[in-house]
């Protein structure tokens, strides 16, 4: 029949009864947008056949923390304090006015820049992140206008909504670091990101959906995440918010509120079921009781925690507690089997080696991901769900006998080979059509450079910048 393709692996995760399954030398058929059928065979007329062999035929991953900019919470990986390396605006730059230091047309090429990303690492839906640390204040309609552009032009399932917040982190020459608060600003941020959400949700045949994304909640008002929550649930959205992931942000939470920063927004009214939490390294098991009980998600972000000495305690607790679990990669680089990988490391470590196995960690790269945001179209391979699909070659890879637990223990991103969303072959052979890779790691490089270079105006004392970013070793040059 026209219009139907059949792809076939070594390997097909497939779903059946509210469960992953493998079919061994498996097939999946794909028409129009959807999947059609998935097995062992197929016995109807199919107008295309590709066969990657030695391969897994994934569900495409949702990454509900996503990386979206050039990531700077990369150039902290050696230099600490945060405060005193241009992670907390001094009040000196303050006083002379924050501003943007990149320019529209920088900050629309970074979003396609990072969709590409995305869609090479097999990552089919996704929920952006970027730092507001180079930001005047939050992000803009403009640079999301870019980003809808992006996600039609390269096919990526996305959900999309500038972040707005009330209030920013300030340091003084001592490390003292305060929240300020602008909340007209905040809540003007609000309303433009109403004014987007109700503007593009359902564009490109349904692939692009809004969001809500207040940034930290150490930095935004009871008021202006009320308001959120009431909104999101108006349109159906939902609402994505960094919160217990650094000891910092607990001091500033206790401080404007006497409590913790998830019992905090159980008390305002916020705490609802379409809230997405990263990342919950320093919840209490109260606080997750109360995320289990709102049903709202914990977004693990493995690699960003693990690589600043963070762990989700534990992984195991919250599974059993019931709470939907998500993953985003949140940092450079966004490759989500890494993220699985380094998850499954940090729970084992956590509670011993029986506390998950290789498909919890697969469960929340997929299934989680879709559960969190209502859709039991994504995440899974089977008649009726939308054809996102990642494919990961494994011919080169020492194999288990599981395909899964090869996923965990011999590849990365740089496996995936093909990509489909909705239907569309948006990767194939790791080419994406749109993309010039080397043209664009090029452009990317010279803007991050760019951006380093600025980093003395937004630094404590404003040394330069060989004295924020120190070397690993004596640096010769001619």
């Amino acid at each position: 029949m026209t219009g139907r393709t059949l792809l076939s692996a070594r390997w097909v995760v497939g779903h059946k009864n509210g469960h992953h399954v493998v079919y061994e030398n498996g097939v999946v058929v794909i028409q129009g947008t959807d999947v059609i059928h998935v097995g062992l065979s197929f016995d109807g007329e199919v107008a295309d056949r590709i066969d990657y062999g030695e391969a897994i035929i994934s569900p495409g991953f949702v990454d509900l923390d996503a990386l979206s900019d050039l990531d700077t919470t990369i150039l902290g990986y050696d230099n600490r304090p945060a405060w005193k390396k241009g992670r907390v605006w001094p009040e000196s730059y303050i006083a002379s006015g924050p501003y943007e230091m990149y320019s529209e047309e920088e900050l629309a090429f970074q979003k396609r820049h990072a969709f590409a990303q995305l869609i090479r690492n097999g990552i089919t839906t996704a929920l952006p992140i970027a730092s507001l640390f180079y930001r005047a204040w939050g992000e803009t309609v403009a640079e999301f206008d870019a980003a809808v552009h992006a996600a039609e032009q390269l096919g990526l399932r996305v959900y999309l909504g500038p972040a707005y917040r009330t209030g920013g982190q300030v340091t003084d020459e001592q490390g003292n670091i305060r929240a300020v608060f602008n909340e007209a600003r905040g809540l003007a941020g609000l309303e433009d990101a109403r004014a987007f959400a109700a503007r593009i949700d359902g564009m490109a045949s349904g692939r692009i959906r809004a969001m809500f994304a207040p940034d930290r909640i150490e930095t935004c008002t009871e008021t202006l995440l009320q308001r959120t929550a009431d909104i999101a649930d108006e349109l159906g959205a939902p609402v994505r918010q960094h919160c217990a992931q650094s000891p910092i942000e607990l001091q500033l939470v206790r401080e404007q509120h006497d409590c913790g920063p998830i019992d905090w927004l159980k008390r305002i009214g916020a705490l609802r079921q379409n809230w997405l939490l990263p990342h919950g390294t320093y919840a209490t098991d109260a606080e997750f009781a109360l995320m289990a009980e709102a049903g709202a998600t914990l977004v693990h972000c493995p690699l960003v925690a693990t690589r600043f000495g963070g762990m989700l305690r534990s992984f195991a607790k919250c599974r059993d507690m019931g709470i939907v679990i998500g993953l985003g990669t949140d940092t450079y680089p966004a490759d989500m089997i890494l993220n699985m990988q380094m998850g499954m490391m940090m729970a084992r470590q956590a509670d011993g080696l029986d506390a998950v196995r290789s498909e919890d960690l697969f469960n929340a790269a997929t299934l989680g991901g879709a559960d969190a945001l209502r859709r039991q179209d994504l995440g899974r391979l089977a008649p009726g769900s939308k054809a996102d699909i990642a494919v990961i070659d494994l011919s080169a890879r020492l194999q288990t006998p599981d395909p899964i637990q090869t996923l965990m223990t011999s590849t990365s991103g740089h496996d995936v080979c093909d990509v489909w969303i909705d239907g569309r072959r948006v990767m194939a052979n790791g080419v994406i059509e749109e993309i010039d890779e080397r043209a664009d790691a090029a452009q990317a490089q010279a803007q991050y450079d760019g951006l380093i270079a600025k980093y003395p105006d937004r630094t404590v004392g404003h040394p330069p910048v060989e004295a924020i970013f120190t070397p690993s070793y004596e640096r010769i040059r001619s």
